[in-house]
């Protein structure tokens, strides 16, 4: 019903209310001018015009049809569009043109492929592979609108086929609106799924063919079904029910694939919020266990294989992992993935923050023990500690110049930076603390810290 209201509003309806009804959809006018030069060409606007019209003999050819309501200058660059689009589609095929774009983004060149992708949307402005490519090319350019404009007209155009869509909408939505939006994908997965084991059930137990990678999984319906329980532990944590439904979600996540990492780490989550300490921690560590020798491997190896880097968590993920870690007091544990994380990406305060904390803690913790047992610390205790405090320093030093840098918004964390730098003793002085930084940064927002801390929130 979607798709076929999208058609004729599109085709039938005068520009004026389709103007109207796009804005209040929140699409651009670009995507409508698209639309508008495309539908024109299959005779939907000269229908919407005969009505009421007296009937006039003019020889000339209609070439500001379908442009009614445009400017001078925004008719000629519509025009200068349809000459490229003509250009294109006698010189390429959308095929060649997917081709271009998939060597783009294997090469990380996203902007190049964005250019391949919209030169094969305007060839073939319905054409579901080159929406959903480019939807996904625009959200790598951190272009969130036109990826939400995209994911849209590809959720109207085919509402039963193809579940990516529907994942982007319910990441760039919250509440119960991403919630749909997720159910939505999972069904389409499902009934994929579905149809995949017929296929395979009528072509007999020869010798099975290679799987597919764009072919859907088992596991993406599992990871479908964690995004749905973290809504419920953050953004629905006060509905009615919510830690029931949200339990319920993880073991279906677990259902589907037993050992996600992501499923693990988000029942130990669950757990903790309940004050199931000793299983929330069982579930953490086998979730840690199931990734953490496959990141050092990749770290000991000159190059990782894909299978490997498949099997480790998204970066957020695994800030999550740490912050997890160090309640439970699996301190070394955190260590490790904190290293990992400053390895990889050395510009999140929030990872320096940490890392500082752990120390800390560790410190803290060392001095406990020897308070307990009655006794002074050993030469080779006092060694480590003035390691540890050294290190603690150092980590907090620099996540406080790099707060300042990149301009973040999260007061409690830096003043809780600062104390802890009162306790040991001030910032290390000297160029070694200072961290490095790309000259193309975004400053940080409390919003970024939350995405990165909302599974914590018991």
């Amino acid at each position: 019903m979607c798709t076929v209201y999208f058609k004729l509003t599109l085709t039938y309806c005068p520009r004026v209310f389709r103007v109207s009804l796009w804005e209040k959809w929140g699409l651009s006018p670009r995507t409508l001018e698209i639309y508008d030069a495309f539908f024109f060409r299959m005779g939907g606007q000269a229908k919407g015009k005969k009505k009421n019209k007296p009937k006039r003999k003019d020889n000339r050819p209609n070439r500001d049809g379908g442009f009614v309501g445009l400017s001078p200058q925004e008719r000629m660059k519509v025009r200068m569009q349809e000459k490229a689009k003509k250009k294109t589609a006698e010189k390429y095929s959308v095929q060649q043109l997917l081709q271009k774009t998939e060597e783009c983004m294997d090469s990380f060149d996203f902007e190049m492929a964005s250019l391949f992708c919209q030169r094969a949307l305007d060839v073939e402005p319905t054409n579901l592979q080159v929406l959903d490519m480019l939807g996904h090319i625009s959200s790598e350019l951190g272009d969130t609108q036109k990826a939400k404009e995209i994911s849209f007209l590809a959720a109207c155009l085919s509402p039963d086929i193809g579940h990516s869509k529907y994942m982007y909408l319910g990441q760039i939505h919250t509440g119960r609106e991403a919630v749909d939006h997720y159910t939505k994908g999972i069904q389409v997965l499902l009934n994929t799924l579905e149809k995949q084991g017929t296929t395979t059930a009528l072509a007999g137990a020869a010798a099975p063919p290679d799987e597919d990678p764009e072919l859907p999984t088992e596991k993406d319906v599992s990871v479908a079904y964690c995004s749905i329980a973290e809504i419920y532990l953050t953004d629905l944590c006060m509905e009615e029910g919510a830690a029931d439904k949200c339990r319920e979600f993880i073991e279906k996540a677990l259902q589907y694939h037993h050992d996600n990492p992501e499923a693990l780490q988000l029942m130990a989550s669950y757990l903790f919020s309940t004050e199931r300490n000793q299983e929330g921690k069982d579930y953490l560590l086998k979730s840690v266990g199931m990734w953490l020798p496959a990141l050092k491997q990749r770290a000991a190896s000159s190059s990782a294989g894909e299978d490997i880097q498949n099997e480790i968590p998204p970066y957020e993920s695994r800030i999550t992992t740490a912050k997890l870690l160090i309640e439970s007091e699996e301190y070394e544990m955190a260590v490790d993935v904190l290293e990992s994380l400053l390895e990889e990406d050395d510009e999140v305060v929030q990872v320096w923050y940490l890392s500082g904390w752990v120390c800390y803690l560790q410190l803290e913790k060392a001095k406990e023990q020897q308070e307990r047992e009655g006794r002074e610390a050993t030469e080779e205790e006092k060694e480590e500690g003035t390691a540890l405090k050294e290190a603690a320093r150092s980590y907090l030093t620099n996540a406080k110049k790099l707060y300042n840098k990149l301009r973040c918004d999260d007061q409690p964390m830096l003043e809780h930076v600062e104390q802890l730098l009162g306790e040991l003793g001030g910032e290390v002085e000297g160029e070694d603390a200072d961290p490095a930084l790309d000259e193309d940064f975004e400053p940080c927002s409390d919003d970024d810290e939350e995405d990165a801390e909302a599974p914590m929130e018991h």
